[in-house]
């Protein structure tokens, strides 16, 4: 089963980081199976800094904090 990166997160990226649609879905189709490398393969690609990423991590702990497993 695919699972795709949560809304929150999507709506970060857009909206908060301004990284374009099409970087986005690069990334998700670069990903393919393994969502949990989404955002590391944001910044593999240049298309998010080493800053950009550590704050996408921070999103994802607030939302999936140490008692919440489920995947982003």
């Amino acid at each position: 089963m695919k699972i795709f990166p949560n809304t929150r997160l999507l709506k970060f990226l857009r909206e908060e980081l301004a990284v374009p649609e099409k970087s986005i879905a690069s990334a998700l189709q670069q990903s393919d199976q393994d969502t949990s490398l989404f955002p590391i393969v944001l910044w593999q690609y240049g298309l998010i800094s080493l800053e950009q990423l550590d704050q996408t991590f921070d999103l994802l702990a607030s939302t999936y904090g140490a008692g919440n497993r489920a995947q982003f």
